[in-house]
This record gives C-alpha cells, sequence and structure tokens, in this order.
C-alpha cells in the first residue's frame, strides 16, 4: 500500500471504547478507511448509524485482508487471540488495556509482533493526557522536592466487567501513569481485595507499590463500588503537593505550596513536633487534548514510520507483570516481588520532545473526557 493512499485501519469491537476509537479515525487524514468488527448486528448497527461511512464485518479474519492496522476493544480474554491473529498476517495492532491478562500471553505477542515486523501498541491512554506529562515534568524538574508517597483513587459504581476483576480493569491505567510519571517500575507489590456485590471478581481492591527509583512507594484504590466518581492522582513530596483530578473541566492539576518540617527529634514530649507551611496554590497552563487521539495518531505514525510506540508491547507487558504480582499478593497475602523492574524508563523518540506539559506540534485536540475506564 502507497502511504499517499492512507491507511485501512478496523476496530474490533462495538462497545463503548470500540465507538470512541471509530470517531477518532474518522476525523484522522491518514486514514483512508474503517471498517468495525463484531459478531452482533446489534452492536454494528449502533455504530454504522452515527457512521455510515465505515464498513462492517462479523469476523476479524473476514476483514483482515482488507486492513492495514487494527484496534482491539474487547474483552481482556480476547485481546491475545485476536491480536495474534492479525500479527500472523501483518497487520498493525493497537489493543486496549490491559495488553493481555497474562503475562504468557502478552510475551507471545510480543514476539510475534518483532518476528514479523509489525507495531503493537497498547492503550494505556493517560500517558498521552497533558495532565500527566506535567506531572511527569514535575518530578523531573524536582519541583516537589523529594518525593514522600503518592496516591491514586479510580473510583465508581460500575462498570462490572465479565472477565476480569476491578484489579486488571481499572488498575492498568493508573499503573501506566506511575510508571511514566516515576520513569521507573516497581520493585515489589502488596495488594489487598474483596468480592462484595460480585460472587467471583474482586470489585474493590488496594494496592502498594514500591519503586526503588526513586525510592517511593504509591498507593493505588480502585473500585466498582463507590457512591462517588473519583479519578485522582496526588503526588506528595517535601517542598510541594499536586493533585491531578482528571473530572474537573479546568484546573485538572493543581500545585500546592504546602509542607512540613521536623521541629524536634521527639525526644522532649511537650515540644511542637512539626512546623506547618501554607502557600500559593498554583493551577499550571495546560496544552488541552483529547488523549485517545493523540493515542490513535501516534499509532498510525508509527505504522507509518516505524517508529517504537511510547506505549509498545513491552510497555503493556510491565504493567500486566504488576497486575499478576498484585493478583498472587492478594490471593496469598503476601508481598510480591518483582526482580529487576526498576530499571530506568526510556520515553519512545516520538513523543520524548514533550515538555512541561506541552505536545508536540503534530499532538493536538479537544478537551479530554473519560467514561467509565
Amino acid at each position: 500500500m502507497k502511504a499517499e493512499q492512507g491507511l485501512r485501519v478496523g476496530v474490533v469491537g462495538c462497545g463503548y471504547w470500540g465507538s470512541k476509537h471509530v470517531r477518532t479515525l474518522l476525523s484522522l487524514e491518514a486514514v483512508s478507511r474503517v471498517c468495525v468488527i463484531d459478531p452482533s448486528d446489534e452492536r454494528r448497527g449502533a455504530v454504522t448509524r452515527v457512521y455510515p461511512r465505515v464498513d462492517e464485518y462479523r469476523t476479524l479474519s473476514e476483514a483482515l485482508g482488507q486492513l492495514d492496522a487494527v484496534i482491539i476493544a474487547v474483552p481482556p480474554t480476547l485481546h491475545a487471540p485476536l491480536a495474534l491473529e492479525a500479527i500472523a498476517r501483518g497487520v498493525h495492532v493497537l489493543v486496549e488495556k490491559p495488553l493481555a491478562p497474562t503475562v504468557t500471553e502478552c510475551e507471545a505477542m510480543v514476539r510475534a509482533a518483532e518476528k514479523k515486523g509489525v507495531t503493537l501498541m497498547v492503550g494505556h491512554t493517560f500517558e498521552y493526557h497533558s495532565a500527566v506529562w506535567e506531572l511527569r515534568s514535575m518530578v523531573q524538574r524536582g519541583d516537589l522536592g523529594d518525593l514522600y508517597y503518592l496516591d491514586t483513587a479510580r473510583l465508581n459504581l460500575g462498570l462490572y466487567q465479565r472477565d476480569v476483576n476491578v484489579v486488571f480493569d481499572l488498575a492498568p491505567h493508573d499503573i501506566s501513569i506511575l510508571n511514566y510519571v516515576l520513569g521507573s517500575s516497581p520493585s515489589m507489590v502488596e495488594c489487598w481485595g474483596a468480592r462484595n456485590a460480585h460472587p467471583r471478581l474482586e470489585d474493590v481492591a488496594q494496592l502498594r507499590l514500591y519503586y526503588d527509583d526513586p525510592g517511593v512507594f504509591a498507593n493505588v484504590h480502585v473500585s466498582w463500588l463507590n457512591p462517588k466518581k473519583i479519578r485522582q492522582v496526588t503526588m506528595v513530596g517535601s517542598n510541594k503537593m499536586v493533585v491531578f483530578d482528571d473530572l474537573k473541566a479546568e484546573q485538572r492539576v493543581k500545585v500546592h505550596d504546602k509542607g512540613v518540617t521536623a521541629m524536634s527529634d521527639g525526644a522532649d514530649l511537650t515540644a511542637v513536633p512539626m512546623s506547618y507551611r501554607h502557600g500559593d496554590i498554583v493551577s499550571p497552563y495546560l496544552e488541552m487534548n483529547e488523549p485517545l487521539r493523540v493515542e490513535d495518531e501516534h499509532f498510525l505514525n508509527c505504522v507509518q514510520t516505524g517508529l517504537r510506540p511510547l506505549t509498545d508491547g513491552e510497555s503493556g507487558l510491565g504493567v500486566v507483570r504488576v497486575l499478576e504480582a498484585a493478583q498472587r499478593a492478594m490471593s496469598e497475602g503476601v508481598a510480591v516481588r518483582l526482580p529487576g523492574r526498576s530499571e530506568s524508563f526510556t520515553p519512545a523518540p516520538a513523543l520524548a520532545g514533550a515538555s512541561a506539559g506541552a505536545a508536540p506540534t503534530i499532538l493536538s485536540g479537544a478537551s479530554h473526557e473519560e467514561a467509565a475506564g
């Protein structure tokens, strides 16, 4: 296929995220044709009524001969079989998070893509969010001082999944954010969870991730069973503290000039133990973007140029390693160590130039709206 003809892209799965990918792809100049793939006539019809220009197929096998790239947005247990089928036909693949439910499947996908010479990318959408770029820049510049801890909360009433628990459904977002912002992977994982409304799948969980570099821990709270929708990341340092609230229409990132300083060594119980500092709250300017559009643009650019994606197969594999460790920690009640997983993360060349929350020139779009994920 000649580059000037545009890319033929298929979207497998006509659910919430699949329909969003269709909308995004139809707006991109690099795309000449979009098709939807889903065995359900009803689900395909719901998409084609809104976007009548798209073609439709019942199975991926029927469509592969007409495609250059495919986006897989189906339940996680189907990710590996469908991705491997597409890769075997030389088709480039973007898979929604998590890359697959097991490390073994992820490794098979990474090997297959390398052998076939095609792009494999995972939909860690928040790594394309200007607010997350700003958080990473703050850490790199040392704005917060020594990091004490990080805390994330991804809570809502639903949506219950059929094939994975709340850890595999929601925590991939926060693990990928933490890995990207800190520039490393956790060395040890603890996890506690409970099955409340669901008889088989945990619907609420708390993870604690320990990072050797920098020496800091992060708490991750995920729940399908919460009365209020919350999407927050908090970073607490010795100099400043920052809160990223993704549900805010404006001022999503707020930097608090707050802190504490020890006043005594604790030996004198009558002495004031701490001195508290209260300063300004500043909301830095962020380049407004739609992360899903940035993600899809980046995927297609990598397909056309051969660049390594920011969230490549190895990135997806790294997150699933943490998820598997968390599942074991939760099941066995032990802390699980991840040997050799604290090495420094190097951003992909295509986005390495992003600075202080500003996107590269090619990465632009409307404001971001996040749904159940």
